[in-house]
């Protein structure tokens, strides 16, 4: 009974675990009296949160909490509290988080929001790239942190890069395509947005 209790114990933290690769984060807004409470989801992948508040000091919605549905990569109001004139709310919550969506979620407005992705992405723009600034166009659309760096603004870490090139057929002089790093390795031929997806999702 012990060893069966312990195997469902296993499967409901495993669950638990794969419904989201990177915790959900709680910021607040204060706007007056009231203290808003916002999810960072900052996950691949919509997910139902429900949060239940419990503290002094404050005044909360008397109704049944229900599961907001947060989109991947995005800010969505989860409740608000209204404060006691004078006084600081002191509060703690608790948050179920469910990556089998429900009808019962509630929608509301969403603001998108940047995440890191799966590898560091870094782009090198060499002096006379073809595709770069549309590669540069994509990623500030996309929902990914990154970084990129001019050869022109800053030769020198052309010079940094260069021994990376020292034993290939392609030399760093000779590269009109971006120069990406994808955590820490470095591809020279990615010319567009999607063919930096297929190699960030191998």
């Amino acid at each position: 009974m012990i060893k069966k209790l312990l195997f469902v114990m296993l499967i409901l933290s495993c669950s638990s675990l794969l419904s989201q690769e990177r915790p959900i984060e709680i910021v607040e807004d204060i706007k007056g009296n009231r203290l808003f409470l916002y999810a960072l989801n900052k996950n691949e992948k919509d997910l139902d949160i429900m949060i239940t508040v419990e503290g002094t000091n404050f005044r909360q919605s008397k109704s049944v909490p229900r599961p907001v549905r947060v989109p991947a990569a995005s800010k969505v109001l989860l409740t608000n509290l209204m404060v006691e004139r004078g006084k600081k709310a002191n509060y703690t919550y608790k948050l179920d988080v469910s990556d089998s969506l429900s009808r019962r979620a509630l929608r509301r407005d969403f603001e998108a929001i940047k995440i890191d992705p799966k590898k560091k992405v870094i782009v090198y723009i060499p002096e006379n790239c073809i595709s770069c600034d549309s590669l540069v166009a994509n990623l500030e659309k996309s929902p990914y942190l990154y970084t990129s760096y001019s050869f022109s603004e800053k030769p020198e870490l052309k010079q940094q890069l260069a021994p990376a090139f020292a034993n290939s057929t392609v030399k760093i002089d000779s590269v009109v395509s971006p120069i990406v790093s994808l955590g820490g390795v470095l591809h020279v031929k990615i010319e567009d947005y999607e063919q930096l997806l297929e190699e960030l999702n191998k």
